[in-house]
C-alpha cells in the first residue's frame, strides 16, 4: 500500500498532535490580541538572497519555447475490440501535445521524435498566441530528436544549445514546456545525476533532473543558470504517469549534432563497427583470464559476418579498451563513441587479446537501416505508404532471424496511408508479394507497385516477432 507523502507513524502523530493542543491552550490564555497579516513584508537578508529567482531568465528564453500538436489516424475498430479492414468504418483523428523551442530566427523548431512520429499534420503555438504549421524536416529514432520548420513572414526569437555539459549534480535546472496542454509552464529543479541509462537505446546518456517533467513537456528545453539549452526534455520514470520527480533530458551536445545532420540532409549517419559487446564483471574476467581486469572496457560476444570488425580481425573475447585514444568504461561508450564517427574513417581501437594489448585499425560503415532514423516521407512510388530497407547481418541477428529469410524490412509507414491502416509496422519483413516470395526491397517495390497498378488489394506475406502471416493492403485503386 502506498502511504500519502504526509502520513506520520502514529507515535509520532500522537505526540505532534499533543503539542499543537497544548499550544491552543496556552493562547487562549490573556487577553485577545489584535490579528495580524500572515504575509507582512520581509527585509531582504543573507538568507532570502540565497534563495534562486529565476523571472529574468525566463522572460529572457520563453519566447523561443513553443507547443507542439499533432494529428493521427485511429485506426477503426469493430465493436469486439478487433482491427477493421480499411473502408468498413470512416477513420478517425487524436490530438496529442508536446513541445520544442526554436534554434534559428527563420523558424526551425527541436522537439522530440515521439511527439511527431506517425503525424498526419504537426501545428507549432509560438509564445505569443500564433499557430503555424510545421514541417518535419527529419527525424532521429535512436536520439529521440526530431527538427520541424515554421514560416512566420518574418524573423523568430531563438536560443543556442551549449556546445558541452558541465551541469553538475546538485545545480540548480529550468524546465520550460507545454505540460498537459498548459503552455508557457516554468518548473524548477536540479540535476540529480548524469549518464543515466533508462534502456531507451544503445546511445542512452541522459540527465536526470528532479524538476517536474510531465506529459507534454517532451521536446522542451532544459536549461542551467545561465539560460544555456543544457538538454532537451524527453521521458520521465513515474508509476503513477505524473512526476514524481525522475525526469530525463539528452544533453545538448548529442542533440548540437543530431540537429546539424538533419537540417543538413534529413537524416543522420552514424559510424558502423559490427560487433555485439557485453559488460565485464569479475567472473568473465577471471574466466577470461583478463588478470586485474577493472571492468571497464567492451567484451566482444559477437562479430557479424562480413562487418568492419569482421573485415580488420577482430574477434569474439577481445576487449576494446579505447578507440583513437579515448578510453571506453563500457559497451554504451563504446556505441557513443562509434556512432560520432564518420562512416570510412579510420578508428584505432586499443584490443585486449590474451593478456596482450595491441591496436587494430577499423574502417568503419554505416549503420546498417540508418534511414529508419529518417522522417523524411515514406516512399509513396510503392502505392501503399511504406519504405523498404534490406536484411543486414546486424538486423538479422537483432531480430533473430534464420540464415534463409530474405525479404525487404518495413523501415517507415507513411501516416494515414493504406500499409498504416492495414497495420504495418516499422520493423516487418516482408518475405513475399502475393503467392511470390521476395528477396530484396527493390523486388518488393516492383511487385507492390505492379499490383497496386492492376487495382487489385495488395497480399503481403510478412514476419514479425518469429510469425509469418499474411496482410491486406486495400488501395484507392483496389475493386
Amino acid at each position: 500500500m502506498t502511504k500519502s507523502p504526509y502520513s506520520l507513524p502514529r507515535l509520532m502523530r500522537t505526540g505532534l498532535l499533543a503539542v499543537l493542543l497544548g499550544s491552543s491552550a496556552l493562547v487562549g490564555v490573556g487577553t485577545a490580541a489584535t490579528p495580524a497579516p500572515i504575509n507582512p513584508p520581509l527585509a531582504a537578508g543573507p538568507n532570502l538572497s540565497n534563495v534562486p529567482d529565476f523571472a529574468d531568465l525566463v522572460a529572457r528564453v520563453k519566447p523561443a519555447v513553443v507547443s507542439v500538436t499533432t494529428k493521427m489516424a485511429v485506426k477503426p475498430a469493430s465493436d469486439d475490440g478487433t482491427p477493421m479492414q480499411p473502408g468498413r468504418r470512416p477513420g478517425r483523428t487524436s490530438e496529442s501535445r508536446g513541445s520544442g523551442f526554436l534554434v534559428s530566427a527563420d523558424g526551425i523548431v527541436v522537439t522530440n521524435n515521439h511527439v511527431v512520429a506517425n503525424a498526419q499534420s504537426v501545428t507549432v503555438t509560438l509564445d505569443d498566441g500564433r499557430e503555424l504549421t510545421a514541417k518535419v524536416l527529419g527525424r532521429d529514432q535512436r536520439s529521440d530528436i526530431a527538427l520541424l520548420k515554421i514560416d512566420a513572414k518574418a524573423d523568430l526569437p531563438y536560443l543556442m544549445l551549449a556546445e558541452t555539459v558541465s551541469a553538475r549534480p546538485g545545480e540548480w535546472v529550468l524546465a520550460l514546456g507545454n505540460p498537459f496542454g498548459l503552455g508557457g509552464s516554468v518548473t524548477a529543479g536540479i540535476v540529480s545525476a548524469r549518464g543515466r541509462n533508462i534502456g531507451a537505446g544503445p546511445y542512452d546518456d541522459f540527465i536526470q533532473v528532479d524538476a517536474p517533467i510531465n506529459h507534454g513537456n517532451s521536446g522542451g528545453p532544459l536549461f542551467n543558470q545561465a539560460g544555456q539549452v543544457i538538454g532537451v526534455n524527453t521521458a520521465i520514470l513515474s508509476p503513477s504517469g505524473g512526476s514524481v520527480g525522475i525526469g530525463f533530458a539528452i544533453p545538448s551536445d548529442m542533440v548540437k549534432k543530431v540537429v546539424a545532420e538533419l537540417q543538413s540532409t534529413g537524416h543522420v549517419t552514424r559510424g558502423y563497427l559490427g560487433v555485439e559487446t557485453q559488460q565485464i564483471d569479475r567472473a568473465l574476467a577471471a574466466a577470461l583470464r583478463l588478470g586485474n581486469s577493472d571492468g571497464a572496457g567492451a567484451l566482444v560476444a559477437t562479430v557479424a559476418p562480413d562487418s568492419p570488425a569482421a573485415k580488420a580481425g577482430l574477434q569474439a573475447g577481445d576487449v576494446l579498451r579505447a578507440v583513437d585514444g579515448q578510453k571506453l568504461a563500457d559497451p554504451r561508450a563504446l556505441a557513443r563513441a562509434v556512432a560520432a564517427l564518420k562512416p570510412g574513417s579510420d578508428a584505432k581501437f586499443d584490443v585486449l587479446r590474451d593478456g596482450e594489448t595491441k591496436t587494430i585499425t577499423v574502417a568503419l560503415g554505416a549503420m546498417p537501416n540508418e534511414r529508419l532514423a529518417d522522417a523524411g516521407a515514406a516512399d509513396k512510388q510503392d502505392g501503399i505508404g511504406v519504405n523498404l530497407a534490406p536484411i543486414t547481418p546486424q538486423l538479422r541477428a537483432q531480430l533473430d532471424l534464420p540464415a534463409s529469410a530474405k525479404g525487404a524490412v518495413i523501415a517507415g509507414v507513411e501516416a494515414g496511408s493504406p500499409a498504416e491502416q492495414a497495420g504495418l509496422k516499422e520493423g516487418d519483413i516482408i518475405l513475399g508479394v502475393g503467392s511470390r516470395a521476395v528477396t530484396t526491397p527493390a523486388e518488393a517495390a516492383s511487385r507492390i507497385r505492379q499490383t497496386v497498378k492492376s487495382g487489385e488489394t495488395v497480399a503481403l506475406r510478412v514476419l514479425r516477432d518469429g510469425r509469418a502471416g499474411y496482410v491486406a493492403v486495400e488501395t484507392p485503386q483496389a475493386g
